[in-house]
């Protein structure tokens, strides 16, 4: 069981974009996978898939009927945080809003610690 300071959660906004995916997908054992990655204009940047498959080394949290997959490594980061999704005159995307993080670049995608 992962402690509470380490759940991540998602919107209800975000669920319903995930459970469209994966419709679109035609695999109801789908998840969005998040991770954390070094690079991006910031030191790190965030990274999302769908994956079906998950390792001994992720967890998975489910808010609103659907699932999201975090390996350990990036749970360390995205620990609190909690992934949106908006839609925006701009364009539409995951968003997410990581208490860990110090700063952020404008685009939203990258981060630093």
């Amino acid at each position: 069981m992962t402690e509470a300071s380490q759940q991540v959660q998602m919107t209800e906004s975000a669920a319903n974009r995930i459970q469209e995916l994966i419709v679109s997908e035609g695999a109801s054992n789908t998840m969005l996978r998040l991770q954390v990655s070094g690079g991006g204009c910031s030191g790190f940047q965030y990274e999302f898939s769908l994956d079906a498959d998950t390792t001994d080394e992720d967890c998975v949290f489910e808010n609103h009927g659907a699932k999201m997959v975090i390996d350990e490594v990036s749970l360390d980061l995205l620990g609190g945080a909690e992934i949106d999704y908006v839609r925006e005159l701009v364009g539409s995307a995951f968003r997410v809003n990581n208490p860990n993080a110090t700063s952020s670049c404008g685009c939203g995608s990258s981060f630093s610690i």
